[in-house]
């Protein structure tokens, strides 16, 4: 009995002391990936090329689809990601067979530079790689225990959602030097089990307030035309009201969303099906310096800084001018200072540290000068051949100026300060 007291005893002195020297192990002074992240147009057009090969309209029940990710993407994506949703930074390789990761994040709320730098490696080609080896740290994680955390994590990450149930869409997964093919069988809950995996029950019953909100002043006016303001006022002020508690950042992304979509026509119930039972707001004719073009590059950009971050905002932006240059309306300055705008006014909307101050400058009343600088004076309709004459490209010295100074006419209006 003394002996086991003793050893109870020592259990209790030196558990502190183990999980000191496995924290000591988990945490680096430096980060093992550093590196910036940069999005460009050409990348969204790869992007917009799988998602057009895999828009879920066109797949019936059991069909298999197969995506293929080059590694040059595979790994732009995973250091995008890393960046814009936990600021920091991450590497992937392929290899025949093989795929190795690393990422490393600043860790929050300590007064030093702390970092978790994490490697994975992934051997197999099949129905899902199989984990040869996690390292935190210094620390070595075994793939057995590793392989039950893993979905304890991802089930947190996603609310709650049933990493199986997603994974078992999964058929095959093809790996070489050059790409990554996954195949995939098309179920009919597939949709519901993504929205279930980014949609929390709070996200949807905060969309439910800002769609009410938005379908009662909607209502409200006797007019086809409204300004953009119209819109952002109430919905920035329901947003104020409801930010008390927190930063108000989760409430922001939330009206943003509801506004994109009515903006652009849509209605909400096309994404959540629950929705159909909501209020519907009143179509009117949403303007912005008296054009119905702005107010979509504006409020696209803003939902995509708001959840993405600025960096994707603006190279959407710019996609969308290249291809209008090439057999559109042609290439848009304006329309480009537009997009600017918006992903300052996301940005903005999503930063801890600016948030709630939006929303109060929103309550208070804002003009339209106030979201848009001055665009009279911007070269558009430009055709593709005409645009590159003047400015060279996107790469050139004219088009790089002339970004700077939608960017300067931005940084001065009041609300951007």
């Amino acid at each position: 009995m003394r002996f086991l007291l003793k050893l109870i005893f020592l259990l209790i002195l030196a558990a502190p002391l183990v999980g000191a020297g496995l924290v000591y192990l988990a945490v680096d002074t430096a980060p093992s990936v550093n590196r910036t992240a940069e999005i460009t147009p050409a990348n969204i057009e790869r992007a917009k090329r799988i998602l057009e090969q895999n828009d879920p309209r066109r797949l019936r029940r059991g069909a298999h689809r197969t995506v293929a990710v080059s590694a040059s993407d595979l790994d732009l994506a995973a250091n995008y990601l890393a960046r814009q949703y936990a600021g920091g930074s991450a590497r992937v390789r392929l290899r025949r067979g093989a795929i190795n990761a690393a990422a490393s994040v600043r860790l929050p709320m300590i007064p030093w530079d702390v970092y978790g730098n994490v490697a994975v490696a992934l051997a197999g080609n099949g129905a899902w790689p199989r984990l040869v080896s996690l390292r935190v740290g210094k620390l070595p994680i075994p793939p057995w225990l590793a392989e039950r955390l893993i979905p304890i994590l991802v089930a947190k990450l996603f609310n709650g959602a049933d990493p199986h149930a997603l994974f078992s869409t999964i058929k095959n997964v093809t790996v070489n030097e050059k790409a990554l093919s996954l195949t995939y069988e098309w179920q009919a809950d597939l949709p519901e089990k993504l929205r279930t995996a980014l949609l929390s029950q709070a996200d949807r019953e905060r969309l439910r307030l800002y769609q009410e909100s938005l379908a009662a002043v909607s209502r409200s006016w006797d007019t086809r035309q409204v300004s953009l303001t119209e819109l952002l006022v109430p919905l920035f002020a329901l947003a104020a009201e409801r930010s008390k508690d927190d930063n108000g950042v989760a409430e922001n992304r939330a009206a943003i969303l509801i506004l994109t979509l009515y903006v652009n026509g849509r209605g909400i119930e096309q994404f959540l099906p629950e929705a159909k039972d909501w209020p519907r707001p009143a179509r009117h004719t949403v303007l912005l310096a008296g054009r119905d073009d702005f107010p979509r590059h504006f409020i696209i950009s803003a939902a995509l800084a708001a959840k993405a971050g600025g960096p994707l905002a603006d190279a959407v932006g710019v996609y969308k001018e290249l291809a209008d240059a090439r057999g559109g309306s042609g290439f848009s300055f304006n329309d480009i200072a537009a997009d600017r705008a918006g992903t300052r006014f996301g940005e903005a909307a999503a930063g801890s540290a600016t948030a709630r101050s939006l929303q109060q400058r929103l309550r208070s009343g804002i003009n339209e000068t106030d979201l848009m600088p001055r665009t009279d004076d911007l070269p558009e309709f430009m055709p593709e051949a005409e645009f590159k004459r003047r400015y060279g490209g996107l790469d050139a010295s004219p088009y790089k100026k002339m970004i700077a100074e939608i960017e300067r006419r931005i940084a001065v209006l009041p609300l951007y300060r």
